[in-house]
């Protein structure tokens, strides 16, 4: 009996609760990296404006001195407990799903978890798998809440893209950087900063909540050298990245809709890119575009962060009943989708 490509699951009793961002302050346009890079724009005989024109980015976020991105993971996750109704010693799990870290250990989710109050018996850790954390970060905590071994669980991420755009910039102003290795270091100027936190419970316990149904993943882990980032900055093979992420999302929709119906959501929270990105995944499964809102043409790409600050300012204008899909692709690379019904 051969498998599926897809790894599919339902979920019988979980419900998002709340979500909610922290937006940081500082704007940094594509012009002002633009201006900082103009001396090997000019000997490189590349055009400004490149990061509005193909990347659709015209500015990011970047934290204010004195700011943190675990604070502002803490100040997100605050808020959506208070939104939720839900008081730290009612959590039982917290995930944190940033890349960004200031140490290998101990765990972001520690700072995070003592930061929110949590009780001793809530348990915590880190679980990272490129822009694609948050996501899974909530389907382990629905199988957890479906089990019966939790009532409640917060995921939670924060992402620093300072010192990577700080870093960019100074490594391409150098002499002897050729156009090869400027665009493989194009996508790094994309990242911005912000943080992000939700909520998830009983459904039973919440009707007025917003079920969580399932989805799917799926790897194509023979692409795990194209996109690989560290605090130094992300490197990218930006054709085969593109290519290969088209061809394992098109491959996971068309098995997925032997499980979903995923032809007619009411919106598409996609992982926030670029405009090649999300115009290539609108175009290769058929969505329709004006149900797919966009958020890194004035926040750039924040990792993880993208999927739920985008959920996050979509939420005012969902209705009861609406169908919401989270879809994304991750270094590596994977991709999952999962359903929500408002």
């Amino acid at each position: 009996m051969s498998l599926d490509g897809n790894a599919t699951t339902t979920h019988r009793n979980v419900a998002l609760l709340s979500v909610a961002s922290t937006m940081a302050e500082r704007v940094t346009t594509s012009e002002e990296i633009d201006s900082r890079l103009s001396p090997v724009l000019k000997r490189l005989k590349l055009p400004t404006g490149l990061l509005q024109r193909v990347a659709g980015v015209r500015e990011r976020r970047n934290w204010e001195e004195g700011a943190s991105f675990d604070d502002a993971a803490i100040s997100a996750g605050k808020r959506a407990l208070a939104e939720a109704g839900i008081r730290p010693d009612q959590v039982g799990l917290l995930i944190n799903t940033s890349v960004t870290r200031p140490h290998l250990e101990p765990s972001v989710a520690v700072r995070i978890h003592h930061g929110l109050g949590l009780p001793t018996s809530a348990i915590n850790f880190d679980i990272t798998n490129a822009c694609l954390g948050f996501v899974n970060g909530m389907s382990l905590a629905s199988g957890l809440i479906d089990s019966g071994q939790i009532d409640y669980a917060i995921i939670v991420d924060g992402e620093d893209a300072d010192q990577i755009q700080v870093n960019t910039i100074e490594r391409l102003g150098r002499e002897g950087i050729n156009r090869k290795q400027f665009m493989s270091e194009f996508a790094s100027l994309t990242l911005g900063s912000g943080a992000a936190a939700a909520v998830l419970g009983r459904a039973d316990q919440h009707p007025e909540a917003h079920r969580i149904l399932g989805g799917i993943t799926r790897a194509a882990t023979q692409f795990n050298e194209l996109c690989v980032g560290s605090v130094d900055g992300m490197f990218t093979d930006a054709k085969a990245l593109l290519r290969g992420g088209m061809e394992l999302v098109t491959s996971a929709w068309k098995e997925a809709l032997n499980h979903w119906d995923w032809k007619t959501m009411d919106r598409y929270i996609m992982h926030q890119v670029s405009d090649v990105h999300t115009d290539a995944i609108v175009k290769a499964v058929g969505l329709d575009r004006t149900r797919v809102p966009l958020t890194y043409p004035l926040l750039g790409n924040i990792g993880p962060a993208s999927i739920p600050i985008t959920l996050a300012s979509q939420a005012s204008s969902l209705k009861r009943g609406d169908r919401v899909l989270l879809m994304g692709v991750g270094s590596g690379l994977n991709t999952s989708m999962m359903e929500l019904a408002w």
